[in-house]
Order: C-alpha cells, then structure tokens, then sequence
C-alpha cells in the first residue's frame, strides 16, 4: 500500500513538474534576445523596432480596446510614452486580439479608439497573431521592457500594482525599472503578474 501511495505521489510531483515546465518554456523570457517584427500600425503603415535607431529601448505593451483593465490603463500608457520616449523609451503598443472573436478590436475600431483618446505612441495589429506567443503574453495589458542595444527583455509584467484604479497606485512597476535602466542600475522587480483579460484567440 505504501508502495502504491509512493509512486501515485512520484507520478503526481512529476505532472506538475513537467506542467510547470511547459508553461515558463512559452515566449521570452528576462535575458532573452528578441525577434524583430513588422505590424501595420493605425497609420496603414508598417512598423518594425529596427526603425528605431537612435533610442535606448523600447516599453512593448500587449493592450485592446475592449478589455476594462487597458482601458483604465490608457492615460498611463500615454503618460509612460510623455515622459520616456524623450529619455530613449518609446512606447510601442500591440492589440494581440483576434477580431473574429473580440468584433470592438479589429483594425478600423484601433483606429477610432486612438483618436479618441488621441494615443500618441504606435498602435500595431498582430494580424494572424503571430507575434504575441513569440512574447508569451497572455493577458492585456501585458508589457515588455526591451534595450535597443542587444534586444534583450529586462522586464515582463504589469504597469504598476493597481490594474483598474490610478488613485490607489502605490508601487510603478514599469517607471522604477526604466529609472533604473536609465541610471544603469539594476531592476529591483524584473517580473511581475501581469493581470488584464486574456487574450482573444479563435
């Protein structure tokens, strides 16, 4: 009996170990050098980071229309792009929804909803979401900080510790890792749960 107990118990740690396994195996990792890529941002044009020659990195974030916690973090993703992009950090921002099954996300409502909210960063489709896994992102908003010099994710999370409400923001996730990268210090938070809606997939 004790036998039986012992490897139903092997055979359960060694499940969930090859779970876990599996799942930190999907998309990139901290240190990990990324793929360029090309999308077509709200401006039918097409936007790659190797258009980006003169800057430090990048803030990547996987954010929709539809989804409430990206639509409460609108005007601090615009507040990130004010006050980074001059210091080397612009914003770059990725609807990974597919319009089939999310209608509010396809291409021509990414256009009306950043000219309401008058975005002022790119706005990029991931048509046939083929880049969105390559990040392992799994939630909108979902953001990756990235440094133009080798291309390597210094910081996969949320924006801060409050997904829904600006006022109860103790902790900027996000800024403290770009001071930190600017002042050439290390990042005290590298990771962080990124919490949103999960991305829309057929």
């Amino acid at each position: 009996m004790k036998k039986i107990q012992t490897i139903l118990l092997l055979t359960v740690i060694a499940m969930t170990t090859v779970a876990f396994t599996i799942k930190t195996e999907k998309g990139y990792k901290i240190g990990d050098v990324i793929e360029d890529f090309s999308l077509k941002n709200i401006d039918n044009k097409m936007v790659s980071l190797s258009d980006y020659q003169e800057v430090k990195g990048f803030v990547i974030i996987f954010t929709c229309n539809t989804c409430p916690y990206s639509v409460a973090n609108e005007d601090r993703i615009i507040a990130l792009q004010e006050k980074y992009k001059s210091k080397g950090f612009p914003v770059i921002a990725i609807n990974p929804n597919d319009p089939s099954v999310s209608a509010g996300d396809s291409f021509e409502k990414m256009k009306i909803r950043a000219s309401e909210k008058e975005f002022n960063f790119p706005y990029l489709f991931d048509e046939g979401q083929t880049v969105y896994p390559k990040f392992g992102a799994t939630k909108t908003p979902h953001v990756y900080i990235v440094t133009r010099n080798d291309m390597k994710v210094q910081y996969i999370g949320a924006i801060d510790n409050s997904s829904r409400n600006p006022d109860a923001v103790t902790e900027k996730y996000v800024e403290n890792a770009l001071d930190a990268l600017l002042s050439g210090k290390s990042i005290d938070k590298k990771e962080t749960r990124a919490i949103g809606c999960s991305i829309k997939v057929k």
